[in-house]
């Protein structure tokens, strides 16, 4: 067996490291056999001389292994959806539900908030008796009666993923694609999927900013899923305004509902990239239909209802309300202040830097700026003003929702400065801006 010195040095003089060598790094994350500074030097080596599909494939694989691989046996496709996260990305809380009502199991396992983006767990949490980290026994429980469950990763999947990422971001690694690919897909394949699909977001909200490197990461992932034998595609995504109106953790589920309900046919954006994305993962999970046939299906399933129910259930039987989906604004917390922000002058919305609406969120306290800071669930931005909107007196860019009235003056400064006001009408961008798949 090689020592991890031999280990770095393969690594920092540009080879390729063999399946031993993988393995060996991956145990001593798990055993603690590799010392933090050990650990550090093989993620810089990576970061700074890259890994082969091969290299990435067998990291993810091991990194699977390193913890418990669930197994199912259910009447239908087990199907997940990862995003590389945004503003108003609320994707995840129509778009389980709807699947099962499609006859799709899903079993989720989300994040919390990261930097400027916001975590599904903490949207969650906002939920009154929801456990958002219930053990794996009660996920595929849970799963198999309402055909979804969105949760939190515990300790016993992927545990090597949980040091090597801790490692990361404390040593300026975090950016490393084969590192980031090893890190999501170990922690989607051990749920025991057969099919994923991808949200990779690219613009001015994104990790991701430029559509050459959103290609990088989604091919990168498409390439190791695939090899490890999970059917795969990514969407390339619009993140160059928010994904829906608000951003924040209560009003996100709240705005989620009333699209469920039906109640708010104005989040079309939102329904978009949802149904695109759901479409394309039906047809990926081998149900004989055409992602666009998919798509209408997985509208029928949010239109009837039907995805409404599930979340519902969905919501019970993980602790919270029976009725949430019926009374769900008498549960969900609510900031004690609302204030307008009206625009430094009257005009149509141009661009959006949309990364600094989701600090400002965070700013606000509906993030985390350090791990342990706690989120206030109810504060944040809703009415959020889409490019091309006209905005003046009678049309204000947002509305805040504040834990102090202290807060207002600097969060609405925020707000404007994210957003360019001018005569001329704004270009929205597309949407789904390219498909990547399997061996393309």
């Amino acid at each position: 067996m090689m020592l991890p010195q031999e280990i770095i040095a393969t690594k920092r003089d540009g080879g390729t490291l063999d399946d031993d060598a993988i393995r060996t790094f991956v145990r001593g994350l798990t055993d603690d056999g590799w010392s933090e500074g050990q650990v550090a030097a093989l993620a810089m080596a990576v970061l700074l001389r890259g890994m082969t599909t091969g290299e990435r494939a067998f990291l993810t694989m091991a990194m699977r292994d390193s913890g418990r691989v669930l197994d199912w046996a259910l009447p239908g496709p087990v199907v997940d959806k990862h995003s590389t996260g945004g503003v108003g990305d609320t994707v995840s809380l129509l778009l389980a539900p709807a699947l099962a009502a499609c006859g799709a199991f899903v079993p989720m396992i989300s994040g919390r908030g990261l930097g400027h983006t916001g975590g599904t767990l903490d949207k969650l949490e906002a939920i009154p008796g929801y456990r958002a980290t219930p053990g794996l026994d009660e996920l595929q429980r849970v799963v198999a009666r309402v055909g979804c469950a969105i949760v939190g990763q515990t300790d016993e999947i992927a545990p090597a993923d949980r040091r090597l990422y801790a490692v990361r971001d404390i040593s300026a690694t975090v950016e490393s694609v084969d590192l980031i690919t090893a890190s999501i897909l170990s922690k989607k394949l051990a749920a025991g999927l057969e099919a994923l699909v991808l949200d990779v977001k690219t613009g001015s909200g994104a990790f991701m900013r430029s559509a050459d490197e959103a290609r990088t990461l989604a091919r990168a992932l498409v390439d190791v899923a695939e090899e490890a034998g999970c059917r795969c595609s990514a969407l390339l995504t619009d993140m160059d305004e928010p994904l829906a109106t608000a951003a924040g953790n209560a009003l996100e589920v709240a705005l989620a509902l009333r699209v469920l309900r039906g109640d708010d046919p104005g989040e079309e954006r939102l329904v978009e990239v949802s149904c695109a994305l759901g479409g394309e993962l039906l047809a990926l999970a081998g149900s004989g239909e055409s992602a666009a046939e998919g798509e209408a299906r997985l509208r029928q399933a949010l239109e009837s209802g039907a995805a409404a129910e599930r979340f519902g259930r969905m919501v019970a039987e993980l602790g919270g309300p029976a009725d949430f989906v019926e009374r769900f604004e008498e549960h969900l917390p609510q900031a004690p202040v609302v204030r307008e922000v009206a625009p430094a002058q009257p005009g149509r919305v141009q661009a959006i830097d949309t990364r600094a609406l989701g600090w400002a969120v965070v700013e606000m306290g509906g993030g985390r700026r350090r791990a342990e800071d706690r989120v206030h669930p109810g504060v944040g931005l809703s009415g959020l003003a889409p490019i091309g909107a006209r905005v003046g007196p009678e049309r204000p860019l947002a509305l805040l929702h504040l834990k102090d009235p202290a807060d207002e003056e600097g969060a609405a400064a925020r707000v404007r400065a994210a957003y360019r006001i001018g005569e001329e009408p704004g270009g929205a961008s597309s949407l789904v801006r390219e498909r990547i798949g399997a061996g393309a």
